[in-house]
């Protein structure tokens, strides 16, 4: 460091501890006024995300499995990555292997053959978003499930020409702004809610919040957080090039929004 900055710094830093500052008292009174009863958050959450083109799906800690399958099969989507680690991610394999027990195949724990007949039909499915290399989209319909249980390095050309959709888990959501809490680790890393197009998160209604201070509050974020935490409201969208609204330019086209009741 120069002679010159040096000489700047300390004359800086004795002026400031000639002079110490008492930071005002925070006031939290307007936001801590913001109550809504307990039946109305969810409802409020949903019509706040639904308009901004966020989708919803109802289920039960039973059978959420299987109605994010259907949900999947309905959609004609062939591929979900989850995190096989978390809670959620086992629950969802052991579903999985309930509602399909078929071998596995392909590579990675959990890759089932999640089948579904549409013999009848088989140009329902619609063209896919980003085509496996070089060729068609799978003769069978029914949903893959695909774990991320690799570097990222190993997943990258299957993550960005074959996965539809991602799943994650949230924190919660809150009733305020209508927003999900994602909240981001090394077994459930952010990728799974930024590159595939669609992006599920399970919420369960016992971790509504009215206000984001209250959701701080409640889990004790003061105390340990992750390297970043989102609030998510809707799909990715942007109209920065020539003031059109384009989804899912900065991350998926669309949120699916599982609500698990008990």
């Amino acid at each position: 460091m120069s002679d010159a900055r040096n000489s700047i710094l300390t004359k800086l830093r004795a002026t400031r501890d000639a002079h110490p500052l008492t930071p005002p008292a925070s006031d939290f009174a307007p936001i801590e006024a913001k109550h809504w009863a307990e039946e109305e958050r969810l409802p409020r959450i949903r019509r706040l995300m639904e308009a901004v083109h966020t989708e919803f799906l109802d289920a039960t800690e039973a059978d959420w499995p299987a109605v994010l399958r259907e949900f999947l099969a309905r959609e004609g989507v062939v591929s979900l990555l989850y995190a096989p680690e978390t809670e959620a991610g086992k629950r969802l394999f052991e579903g999985w292997e309930a509602i399909s027990p078929s071998p596995p195949r392909g590579e990675g724990r959990g890759e089932g053959d999640a089948r579904r007949d549409l013999s009848e039909n088989p140009a329902t499915l619609p063209p896919h978003p980003n085509p496996l290399p070089g060729g068609e989209r799978e003769s069978a319909p029914g949903p893959t499930l695909i774990p991320y249980d690799r570097p990222l390095e190993d997943l990258k050309p299957q993550l960005f020409q074959s996965i539809e959709a991602g799943l994650t888990t949230t924190r919660g959501a809150i009733a305020e702004t209508g927003s999900l809490i994602l909240w981001p680790t090394a077994e459930e890393p952010r990728t799974l809610s930024l590159v595939p197009h669609i992006h599920i998160a399970l919420l369960r209604t016992d971790a509504l919040y009215d206000t984001f201070l209250q959701a701080m509050r409640e889990q004790a974020w003061a105390q340990a957080m992750p390297t970043n935490v989102l609030l998510v409201s809707g799909p990715s969208k942007t109209a920065d090039i020539e003031q059109t609204l384009a989804y899912g330019v900065h991350g998926p086209k669309r949120l699916i929004v599982l609500v698990i009741h008990p």
